[in-house]
């Protein structure tokens, strides 16, 4: 069993930045692929980023479109934890976001079918 446990929502302004971790327990976590996903109000959960294990200690990460170049995915497997850091944060970043764990590792990145485990997300308010 994998519980994960994500922090550091908040409130800002466009325009600046902030930082999500999620701690994961249980199981191999270097090589989990793990995603983070959004949800805003009365919209659908979207993907937003993936690392994903290949082999040894190197990864792959990808991003949805809207936030390439504004938002990096990262991981630090010695203490279980992935980030998802945000910058340029504009209002239409407004979600929940949930962190999301597959051990195995396979299928569509983008999909949240794929992904087995699922933090408790944490608030993500952007005002212009």
């Amino acid at each position: 069993q994998v519980q994960l446990v994500e922090s550091g929502g908040g409130s800002v302004q466009a325009g600046a930045s902030l930082g999500l971790s999620c701690v994961a327990s249980g199981g191999t976590f270097r090589k989990f692929r793990m995603g983070w996903f959004r949800q805003a109000p009365g919209k659908e959960r979207e993907f937003v980023a993936h690392s994903s294990w290949r082999f040894g200690s190197i990864y792959y990460t990808g991003y949805t479109e809207s936030v390439e170049g504004r938002f990096t995915i990262s991981r630090e497997n010695a203490v279980n934890t992935v980030y998802l850091e945000m910058n340029n944060l504009k209002p239409e970043d407004t979600a929940v976001y949930y962190c999301a764990a597959d051990p195995d590792n396979s299928g569509d990145y983008a999909s949240g079918a794929e992904y087995d485990y699922w933090g408790q997300g944490t608030q993500v308010t952007v005002s212009s």
